[in-house]
């Protein structure tokens, strides 16, 4: 569906654009699945999206602190905070084995299908905070081969730094395609609308979580920006474009 500051549709655009990690991996159960380990350790009685919550507040503050630092120590890192917080002690080798659970998290049910019809139409890039490493494995349940990869460990920063998205434009420049047929996709709109849109971007929101309440795994954003389209899915989308391609 349009969302407020739609102009153009979803078949004037030549690329997408994605966040991967809460827009096409399921994000909040890999990673609430990979903090069990620790919260029956300490008998944590913190309902999931409490601890979803707990986890963005120190990943996205351990972001800002160490831009460099690889997704997967990145991660450790901060199951080690949380550890510190929830006053629960774990050996080290739990804090690596959450830094290095990516490749288990699933795919939503309705990724790979509206992958691979969307390949059929668009460029198709990743933009994601993560390492090259743990990227390789959630492509692998992804099931389509991107046409360019932009990882933090390439960039040096993480989302919503402005230059991960400067770095964005000029891979899909190298694919012969201008910043104004880009449609971002993604589920953060702290994290992809809000910096997408101060560079004149489109933008998609997938809001996978348009049944619950609250931010889950990803820090509220200061205020509701801008977007183009709103879906509730990946799968909406697809329809939604193939719905426009029907009506030409």
């Amino acid at each position: 569906m349009s969302g407020r500051g739609a102009t153009a549709p979803l078949t004037a655009y030549r690329a997408l654009t994605f966040d991967c990690y809460g827009t096409l991996i399921d994000w909040e159960r890999g990673l609430y699945e990979a903090l069990q380990p620790l919260l029956h350790a300490g008998a944590v009685t913190r309902a999931r999206d409490a601890a979803l919550a707990d986890f963005a507040r120190h990943e996205a503050a351990q972001e800002a602190a160490t831009p460099a630092m690889l997704y997967r120590d990145l991660l450790a890192e901060t199951h080690r905070r949380l550890s510190r917080e929830w006053g629960v002690s774990v050996p080290e080798n739990v804090h690596v084995a959450f830094g290095r659970s990516v490749p288990q998290w699933p795919a939503f049910d309705d990724t790979v299908a509206a992958l691979r019809y969307l390949k059929g139409h668009y460029k198709l890039v990743i933009l994601s905070n993560v390492d090259r490493e743990s990227f390789a494995a959630s492509n692998r349940r992804l099931g389509v081969e991107f046409d360019a990869i932009c990882t933090a460990e390439d960039i040096g920063s993480y989302k919503p730094d402005l230059r991960n998205f400067r770095y964005l434009l000029t891979a899909v420049a190298a694919l012969g395609i201008g910043s104004h047929e880009i449609l971002h996709t993604a589920q953060s709109l702290h994290h992809d609308h809000v910096p997408a849109k101060s560079l004149g971007l489109a933008t998609a929101w997938l809001d996978r979580r348009h049944d619950r309440s609250g931010w889950g795994a990803t820090v509220a954003p200061e205020q509701t920006p801008a977007y183009d389209f709103r879906f509730e899915s990946l799968g909406a989308l697809a329809e939604a474009h193939r719905a426009q391609l029907a009506q030409r």
